[in-house]
């Protein structure tokens, strides 16, 4: 049985070299160390499933690997990447740099107002640069359906743009 002690030996041995693998996955240092915690906390409390044969290191790298996989196909991940997309930070900002962030707040928020099947595919087309036949496959639907989809959430977007002055054109 393994003890609070033996945990906390367990997780100053290993911790850093963990977070360094979940990092490797996701790209993202709070989201690697929630892992790592993830990881701990499932060996805790499922410790009877492991069987102790001097292969911890890589029971704690499989259950890591795992996760971060896990992370990768979850939907908080997709969400931070496409707000990554859409509100990128930059230390360095000028102020044409302020006025193309500010049109891709609009443009971006606009997208999430659209109903989720024309969103859907608008996202998968533009943020992940998919082709329709990949968006169809991941959909489950027709191809023709994804190109409607498309279509109409060009056209929505576009209503609910048509009223803004965009900075960009003023200057031309």
């Amino acid at each position: 049985m393994l003890t609070i002690h033996d945990l906390k030996e367990i997780m100053n041995l290993y911790t850093e070299s963990l977070i360094r693998l979940a990092y490797y996955y996701v790209k993202d240092c709070q989201a690697a160390e929630d892992i790592v915690q993830e990881v701990f906390i499932k060996m805790y409390h499922h410790q009877d499933k492991y069987e102790e044969r001097g292969e911890l290191k890589a029971f704690l790298y499989k259950m890591t690997a795992n996760k971060s996989k896990d992370y990768l196909k979850s939907w908080s991940y997709r969400k931070v990447q496409l707000q990554n997309k859409i509100f990128p930070f930059d230390s360095k900002i000028d102020l044409d740099e302020l006025v193309r962030k500010e049109e891709e707040t609009i443009v971006g928020e606009a997208i999430l107002e659209l109903p989720l099947k024309q969103r859907e595919v608008l996202i998968y087309f533009y943020f992940n640069e998919m082709n329709i036949k990949d968006i169809a496959s991941i959909l489950t639907i027709p191809e023709s359906t994804v190109k409607t989809r498309l279509r109409r959430g060009k056209e929505l977007l576009k209503n609910k743009l048509k009223d803004i002055q965009w900075e960009v054109l003023l200057n031309e």
